[in-house]
């Protein structure tokens, strides 16, 4: 397992990333709600094209700045398990009619649990074991 466990303000333990963990492209966008725990209103923020058990590239085309902290909502692939937790953008790419990347930002997981973080790792490793599968049933070139 990648990661610690600590226990947070509310005394449940949660997942914390100290490595970089298997980060899988998804093949559709996921869409990502940010939502206001005071106005329980939910809003479009972006759609990931990339997630792992310690965070995910959330395409934008007018990212915020690093350091500012969100409460996000997606559900992991194919589980229909919704996940609900703090994200803080770690780094930005604006958008640029010269640039070859794609413009969004980097967002580590702050307080995601650590069953939805495990969760996400057996997504991860299930997307790697498929990818390996049709590999293997690709006939060899002539």
């Amino acid at each position: 397992m990648i990661g610690d466990m600590k226990t947070d303000r509310r005394e449940r333990k949660v997942f914390t990333n100290t490595q970089a963990s298997k980060r899988r492209s998804l093949h559709a966008p996921l869409i990502v709600l940010r939502s206001n725990d005071q106005s329980k209103r939910k809003v479009f923020f972006g759609y990931a094209k990339n997630l792992s058990m310690g965070g995910m590239f959330i395409a934008s085309i007018n990212p915020p700045s690093p350091g500012k902290k969100f409460c996000i909502e997606f559900a992991i692939p194919g589980s229909g398990q919704n996940v609900k937790c703090t994200g803080e953008v770690v780094w930005n790419r604006t958008y640029s009619n010269r640039g070859k990347y794609e413009p969004g930002m980097g967002m580590r997981f702050l307080d995601i649990p650590h069953d939805t973080a495990s969760a996400i790792d057996e997504w991860a490793n299930a997307t790697d074991k498929q990818a390996r599968a049709a590999l293997d049933a690709t006939p060899a070139p002539i």
